[in-house]
């Protein structure tokens, strides 16, 4: 491996404590939708639509600074 990939190796790595604060800082949304179904037979769909930021970035998002 050569020094300019060891380079761009270690830019490329985040630490969890660094993608959590990314994630605090400027928030995200999860989306995910879920079937639960027997012979073809769709019984339960849950949807699930999540917003994951700090109470700062959310008030400022829904304009409430």
């Amino acid at each position: 491996m050569s020094i300019n990939e060891q380079h761009q190796d270690e830019q490329q790595q985040v630490s969890l404590c660094e993608a959590l604060d990314r994630i605090l800082n400027k928030g995200a949304v999860v989306v995910a939708d879920v079937t639960i179904s027997v012979a073809n037979i769709d019984l339960i769909y849950l949807s699930l639509n999540a917003l994951i930021c700090s109470v700062e970035t959310g008030r400022i998002l829904h304009g409430r600074e």
